[in-house]
């Protein structure tokens, strides 16, 4: 067991605590087990492996692989590392760092620019990790990818993905775009929502310094300035959230499209099979029967054709946005609304349907600078719902403005459901996984995020509410 730290050994790894020594080595330390783990599951992860305990699970995995396992004292191990409670393991590995023409085409990659704190840039090599994304750069005047705090906090993360240091941003933006990415600036006050930027093809996200963001002339490099949008009162995210929800953004999206399209084609083809096989069987009986009919019968006929026509339209127009919404394609047209029009001629064609529950409005009626098209197929998608899974009394539909904001509920009594079950409602469903339409409560929250709002539900005793929050400036 070697306990000084004046040992040969001992000190070619101390030396390594700064940056200047692990340059010339081009040798970095790998504190921690998980770290260390993942190092020795990366040919060549590891030269050198420092453990308190010789006979522990990665002593001995480290000897089985041919790394130099060292013994040292508690007191050598305290000295070598970073920590206030060093876990008995240290490695030393060879610089990971690549060149861009190393990159292979990657679908996202991850811009550094001035990102001064170790803990920030190890959790975006995390974050980029986990979400699938192909690389991440340091830009010149970013913290070192090998701070002893950069790799613990990338928990390993650094062993499985390519990153490039010290790179001028304007070569790393020049680099992304010749691979046919689109350059996203990420700042609080971008002109883009996140939820409404298209994230289908390859693109670079840039990220600035913690405390000043970007400077003006790398956001001049770019393509659009985008914000993660947030609804609490929070002033902004920090640079390793924000990442964070960047990237599983973008993951979300890629991984999950296929599968979320396929339920949507399937709900819209369940959910217009009924009114389609109505005005079937109205136009049969009118074509079989006209001369046998009074009037009275006629016109429910006609009526009843009408409201089925009404649902097949809105159903047609709900998977057109949700394609939009899946394709990140969605663009809306906001104008001045007057939700006295916009709730009376609602409630003119629901009363098509002796079934549907009474409207009751109640609130502040603008107007609002919203979409009008789109505010409607939110409302439409809520009072469905409440229609299925509730079922006393009428609809209370209630709008204020706050905070420059819209804020509109929609509630009924008699709740079938819990909170849970009501949130799962957002999500596409398949034919067959319960009542009501399967796309449009999905549709209604995909308007919302993409205009940089939220849709919600709330199950308060016996009570079902939706909600919806939208910005109005």
């Amino acid at each position: 067991m070697l306990t000084s730290i004046k040992n040969p050994k001992v000190a070619q790894a101390a030396r390594l605590t700064k940056r200047a020594f692990r340059d010339r080595d081009r040798l970095f330390l790998v504190e921690g087990a998980q770290g260390v783990r993942e190092a020795l599951g990366t040919p060549g992860g590891l030269t050198r492996l420092y453990v308190t305990d010789v006979e522990g699970e990665l002593a001995v995995r480290a000897r089985e692989v041919g790394v130099d396992v060292v013994h040292v004292g508690d007191d050598v191990m305290r000295k070598l590392g970073s920590t206030v409670t060093p876990q008995g393991v240290l490695g030393v590995a060879p610089y990971r760092d690549v060149t861009f023409e190393a990159i292979e085409e990657a679908a996202s990659i991850v811009i550094l620019h001035e990102v001064r704190d170790p803990g920030n840039a190890g959790t975006v090599l995390r974050s980029a990790d986990a979400a699938g994304a192909g690389a991440v750069v340091f830009t010149e005047g970013s913290v070192d990818a090998y701070n002893s705090k950069t790799v613990r906090a990338s928990a390993g993360s650094l062993f499985h993905l390519p990153v490039v240091r010290g790179a001028l941003v304007d070569e790393a933006i020049d680099h992304a775009r010749s691979s046919g990415a689109r350059i996203l600036a990420m700042d609080a006050n971008g002109s883009e929502s996140l939820y409404a930027t298209d994230l289908n093809e390859p693109v670079a996200f840039v990220f600035g310094n913690e405390a000043h963001g970007l400077p003006q002339d790398v956001v001049a490099l770019t393509d659009a300035t985008v914000r993660v949008p947030h609804g609490g009162r929070a002033e902004s995210l920090n640079l390793a959230a924000a990442a964070t929800v960047c990237l599983f953004e973008w993951s979300r999206r890629r991984i999950g499209r296929g599968e979320a399209l396929e339920a949507i084609i399937a709900g819209a083809a369940h959910d217009i099979r009924s009114p389609l096989t109505a005005i079937k069987g109205f136009g049969y009986a009118l074509e079989k029967r006209w001369d046998s009919m009074d009037d009275e019968q006629r016109s429910l006929m006609l009526l009843g054709v009408v409201h089925d026509a009404d649902r097949m339209d809105q159903i047609v127009r709900l998977l057109v946005d949700a394609a939009r919404i899946s394709a990140g394609a969605l663009e809306t047209y906001p104008d001045q609304t007057d939700l006295d029009d916009l709730l009376g001629s609602i409630s003119e064609a629901q009363a098509r349907d002796p079934d549907h529950p009474p409207i009751e409005w109640r609130g502040d009626p603008g107007p609002y600078f919203v979409d009008a098209s789109r505010l409607k197929t939110a409302i439409l998608a809520f009072m469905e719902s409440l229609a299925w899974w509730s079922d006393d009394g009428p609809v209370i539909v209630a709008a204020a403005r706050a905070d420059k904001r819209l804020h509109l509920s929609l509630m009924r009594r008699g709740s079938q459901i819990d909170a849970a079950a009501a949130d799962g409602l957002f999500k596409p469903r398949r034919p067959g996984s319960g009542q009501g339409s399967k796309i449009g409560l999905y549709v209604a929250r995909g308007l919302a995020e993409a205009q940089g709002g939220r849709a919600w539900s709330e199950v308060h005793g016996d009570t079902l509410s939706f909600h919806l929050e939208l910005p109005l400036d």
